[in-house]
């Protein structure tokens, strides 16, 4: 309360002192009014003091209130966005699950068809020119092995299955020379063996002495004349390239 409240609450008392002289005179003396105006303006002061703390304490709670409101829309932010996360993962689980499911079909389906093609493709070395044939039925064992273990992956299994059939095609496209066993006429020779894809497969003895190819009509070994001796000596030179490339006689049986 300022100084001119304060005088103008002394001369209100002052004149109420003064209408109501009859009733109060001798009784209220000057500092009487004084000290009454003085409470009444500590009141004031103290009731003031009130109002501003409390108006202070508004404006911490406004401010909190505010600070509660920007968290509240961040976090609305935030759970739109966890919830576009959240769907988003749903899907990819879904197409997960789904996709699964089809790889556990195709297991399935792969696993029979990988049995039959170990079946066929021992078949067909049985039935095939006598090209390494001890290594290549050996695979085959191997695959079989492969195929009966639980920590090999059915994809691993697979690409095994396939890469036999890809070396049994290069088998038909390359022309190779080893050393072998052969029976010729009852007799076990080891010899040099050429064969030149699956168009033709002969052999020599070491001395050159003999040379034969294989009958696939009648699927024994041989004994040709002196003719191709020369070209079957050359043909084994050049697949263990210590001749250079060059055209080369064979015999062929055309089938009537």
């Amino acid at each position: 309360m300022n100084h001119c409240s304060m005088k103008r609450l002394v001369t209100t008392a002052f004149a109420a002192c003064v209408a109501t002289g009859s009733l109060y005179a001798g009784a209220t003396t000057l500092a009487d009014i004084y000290e009454a105006a003085d409470r009444i303006n500590q009141q004031a002061k103290a009731s003031q003091a009130k109002v501003e703390e409390l108006n202070k304490e508004t404006r911490g709670l406004y401010s909190e209130y505010k600070t509660v409101l920007k968290e509240i829309d961040g976090l609305k932010v935030y759970n739109r966005q966890m919830s576009r996360r959240i769907s988003g993962q749903e899907r990819e689980m879904a197409e997960l699950n789904n996709s699964m499911g089809n790889i556990a079909g195709l297991q399935r389906d792969v696993v029979p068809l990988m049995e039959r093609m170990l079946i066929g493709l021992e078949q067909f070395i049985d039935k095939d020119m006598p090209i390494y044939v001890e290594e290549r039925m050996e695979r085959v064992e191997n695959l079989r092995d492969i195929l009966d273990r639980a920590d090999v992956a059915v994809s691993e299994q697979f690409a095994q299955v396939l890469l036999a059939y890809q070396i049994e095609n290069e088998l038909g496209r390359t022309m190779n020379a080893y050393t072998g066993t052969i029976e010729v006429d009852g007799v076990q020779r080891v010899v040099e063996i050429l064969h030149v894809g699956r168009v033709a497969l002969v052999y020599q003895t070491s001395d050159g002495a003999e040379t034969g190819f294989w009958d696939k009509q009648d699927r024994r070994w041989v004994v040709l004349d002196d003719s191709f001796k020369a070209a079957v000596r050359n043909g084994i030179r050049m697949a263990k390239q210590q001749a250079g490339k060059n055209l080369l006689p064979v015999p062929i049986l055309v089938e009537g």
